[in-house]
């Protein structure tokens, strides 16, 4: 069911849209399916169960971190994740440039952006974001790259909100692109879940997380 599932979904998407399988609290049995599918980037949200993941499962796994990530555990993320989604402030972007500094590695980030509704959501709001790239300090964190932008659209019923979120973070994308220190990198946009991915893919998305409806309710 599960490598239904997977290839059901990739029939949907474009070829320039990748998806990211989120694992999260499921086994590696599920994990195992989807990648006898083909699959090879799944979604991870707490450090700890990313690293037993990662060391117990194929090492051709890119692991994405897309969960809240505390400055305390970046030390345990930024050498097994292929990407972090959810760089929800500068200072955090601090703390993963400093501990790859340490352990001589360079982190792939993306800027997570508040366009929800929502007071739970973490991230920059659109002006703060703006506001960082325009003050010249990413430039001179040398062990980060920011390759895009990160958000997630209210939970509500209304898909024209949500389309309306989605279109106000690919705005703010390309306003970043712009002021961002590699602007080549700057590419990915991580948008849309498992009840509105379509509709992230339509307006923008490069990246899209799904995980419901790849392995079922948890």
């Amino acid at each position: 069911m599960v490598a239904e599932n997977i290839n059901r979904i990739k029939q949907r998407l474009p070829p320039h849209v990748a998806l990211i399988a989120v694992s999260k609290t499921y086994g590696a049995e599920s994990i195992m399916a989807a990648y006898s599918a083909g699959q090879r980037d799944f979604g991870e949200s707490r450090p700890q169960e990313l690293l037993q993941k990662a060391a117990a499962l194929p090492p051709d796994i890119r692991w994405h971190f897309i969960g809240h990530l505390q400055s305390n555990k970046v030390k345990m993320v930024a050498p097994r994740a292929c990407l972090i989604h959810s760089i929800d402030s500068a200072k955090l972007l601090r703390e993963v440039n400093k501990a790859c500094e340490k352990l001589s590695i360079t982190a792939h980030c993306l800027l997570q952006v508040h366009v929800a509704q929502e007071e739970a959501k973490f991230g920059f709001l659109p002006g703060e974001l703006l506001d960082y790239l325009r003050s010249g300090e990413p430039a001179t964190l040398r062990s980060v790259r920011l390759c895009g932008t990160m958000g997630m659209a209210s939970n509500t019923s209304n898909m024209e909100q949500v389309r309306g979120e989605f279109r106000l973070l690919k705005q703010l994308h390309g306003q970043s692109k712009a002021l961002a220190p590699q602007p080549e990198l700057f590419t990915q946009i991580s948008m849309g879940m498992s009840g509105d991915y379509p509709i992230a893919v339509e307006e923008g998305a490069t990246l899209v997380r799904v995980g419901t409806l790849i392995f079922g309710g948890r």
